[in-house]
């Protein structure tokens, strides 16, 4: 499964070295996504992270930085909702029911599905399938390797999702509510393994 973290929507204290950190765990791309940010303020977080996970970093906003840096791709998003012309790098985008799925999956290389769990970062976002939704949207090929779970994602979950068949895990808060836990190592090992 792919390991994807979305960065927390604040600018925080060492967070470049915390992403640095999450890429020599395993990481296999961070979403850049720092809503209403300045350019300046993405060139600047950008600018700390080392040149050679640029590759994996996919931004949310800001189209414009991923020749300079060149970066991974693009998610698309009610903002930022159309591909800049010409643009060659990965495409990704949010998906809120199954029916978005099936109609951008095509358009894609991959999506995200959302919220498969209740929210760890926002209060009151629960989680909008059920297991035996799930369960059909993977019998049925819906749910396959181009779609990514979002939402109250963690380490305790991650069997649930390789069950429906998910291709990976996007994680927001729970990686970011352990970036001063001492045992942080221990944990991102843990969900590589756990992802493998």
């Amino acid at each position: 499964m792919k390991w994807i973290v979305i960065t927390s929507p604040d600018f925080l204290s060492g967070e470049a070295f915390f992403i640095d950190k999450l890429f020599r765990h395993g990481l296999d791309l961070l979403h850049l996504r720092k809503s209403g940010a300045s350019v300046e303020d993405y060139r600047h977080l950008l600018s700390l992270i080392p040149e050679c996970w640029h590759s994996r970093i996919v931004l949310h906003e800001h189209f414009e930085l991923t020749s300079e840096f060149r970066l991974h791709g693009i998610h698309l998003n009610r903002r930022c909702s159309h591909v800049p012309e010409g643009f060659k790098g990965s495409i990704s985008c949010s998906c809120h029911s199954l029916e978005e799925v099936v109609a951008n999956k095509p358009l894609r290389n991959y999506l995200f599905l959302s919220p498969i769990f209740n929210s760890i970062s926002k209060v009151g976002y629960e989680a909008a399938f059920s297991d035996s939704t799930l369960q059909q949207a993977a019998q049925d090929a819906i749910i396959d390797s181009k779609v990514i779970a979002l939402g109250g994602v963690s380490s305790a979950n991650i069997p649930q999702l390789k069950s429906w068949h998910f291709g990976g895990a996007a994680f927001l808060g729970d990686i970011w509510s352990r970036i001063n836990d001492p045992r942080v190592d221990q944990y991102l090992d843990t969900l590589r393994q756990l992802l493998a």
